[in-house]
């Protein structure tokens, strides 16, 4: 295998996966972040409003 393609497979997989944990752990944050919790439960109830 050529050494080029290797270390550059080795990079992109390293810090892909740091990228996505990372944007993972934000979403996370923000969808339990205490202030959302009203935010969230008013567009919970959306579906069972009455026009």
């Amino acid at each position: 295998m050529d050494p080029t393609y290797q270390a550059v497979a080795e990079f992109a997989q390293k810090w892909g996966l740091i990228y996505f944990t990372v944007i993972f752990a934000l979403v996370l944050a923000y969808a339990l972040w205490p202030s959302r919790k009203k935010q969230f439960d008013e567009a919970a109830r959306i579906p069972l409003q009455e026009d």
